[in-house]
């Protein structure tokens, strides 16, 4: 459906690459890039819109299926109270918002959202909680680590968002099955200031090292409409850009303004502004799983097409994000049955399977054993 119509040769060549990749080490090792300099990036990001558009979708098509779409689920499993002052956030204590603070959720309420997710399509349940860090949460987080082992048990790809974690604690959250960990950066380093001042951006460093080094896939990303520039979008993805390994998935946030908190009367940032930043961060991530985020439910579906079409390839579906709205599922599965697109296999990126290892093989032998018992008797 998208593929280049320049000539037959090319759709010829865009077929073969986007269904024969080459084994994940050879293609990481030819097409990733650690040393772009953010001159590179700002006169791809400034390059006329449908030319970034192509040459965007021509760079998915070589390293990804572009007919599959990642399907997420994100569960709230502690809200509010939160001691930051992200001035985008609901949950924060410092802002008076319609958000309530909660407990930590018990661990049964988690598996039913998870079998739901489950049921309608969702290969890789989130946990979000809204604390600064683990401190001082020895039982929660052996909560957390039961809620990841049981959804881990399922089959699916686990993914939480706690906040700054140490490297034990991220060891820990690997032994008990977490794929992948969520920490965003946000913004460019020099605008950062301007939206958090309770955490630094080298702490967001530091916390994604000790996620990447307990070998977890990271997922870090930003959002747009906080009040940045295009530098400042440029700034995230050259920040990202320059990590040892590039994040297994990108977040691209649209600002939800949430009465209340300093951003409340922030426009809502310009659709070409979301496609330039996605086809920007697909050309510069090459391998990278890029995820139509927060503020999706607000576009047409013509609109969340051209997203997929410059290299967005993983969504949010279900009943809401952590306090935004989502697009439910059976939306998101007839908009995709419209247009070809089918969802992502639990750990069929391969970045993320090369992480997982021989834990691999467990989820192979189920989807083979799920495979046989719904076989017809002959």
């Amino acid at each position: 459906m998208f593929r280049s119509v320049a000539s037959h040769r090319h759709i010829q060549l865009s077929r073969a690459l986007a269904t024969h990749a080459a084994p994940p080490s050879q293609t990481a090792a030819k097409v990733t890039r650690h040393n772009w300099k953010r001159k590179e990036i700002q006169e791809i990001y400034n390059s006329p819109l449908l030319d970034l558009v192509f040459r965007a979708a021509a760079v998915h098509r070589q390293h990804h299926d572009p007919t599959k779409v990642q399907l997420c689920t994100l569960m709230n499993i502690k809200t509010g109270g939160c001691s930051e002052d992200c001035s985008y956030c609901s949950q924060s204590s410092r802002y008076s918002t319609p958000t309530k603070a909660s407990r930590l959720v018990e661990l049964e309420p988690v598996l039913e959202a998870a079998r739901k997710a489950k049921e309608n399509g969702s290969t890789r349940f989130c946990m979000g909680a809204a604390w600064r860090d683990l401190a001082g949460r020895k039982r929660g987080f052996e909560r957390i680590l039961d809620m990841v082992r049981e959804v881990r048990g399922m089959g699916m790809e686990v993914c939480t968002t706690l906040g700054m974690l140490s490297p034990e604690q991220a060891r820990q959250l690997k032994e008990a099955g977490l794929t992948a960990y969520n920490h965003n950066l946000d913004t460019s380093r020099e605008f950062y200031p301007s939206v958090i001042t309770t955490r630094s951006y080298d702490e967001r460093l530091d916390t994604i090292t000790a996620v990447r080094d307990a070998g977890i896939s990271v997922c870090s990303g930003g959002i747009l409409g906080l009040g940045e520039t295009d530098a400042d979008r440029v700034g995230l993805i050259w920040e990202v850009s320059s990590m040892p390994e590039h994040p297994e998935s990108f977040p691209v946030n649209a600002l939800v303004p949430i009465p209340g908190t300093p951003l409340e009367g922030n426009d809502r940032v310009p659709y070409h502004t979301l496609v330039r930043t996605i086809a920007t961060a697909r050309i510069v991530l090459p391998t990278t799983i890029i995820r139509l985020a927060a503020g999706r439910n607000t576009l047409a579906e013509s609109e969340q097409v051209m997203c997929f079409m410059a290299g967005a390839n993983a969504v949010f579906t279900g009943e809401q994000m952590l306090t935004t709205p989502c697009s439910p599922w059976d939306e998101d599965k007839a908009m995709m049955g419209r247009w070809g697109l089918e969802g992502m296999r639990s750990f069929e990126q391969s970045n993320v399977a090369r992480k997982e290892g021989s834990r691999l093989e467990e989820v192979i032998t189920e989807h083979k054993s799920e495979a046989a018992a719904s076989a017809p008797t002959v």
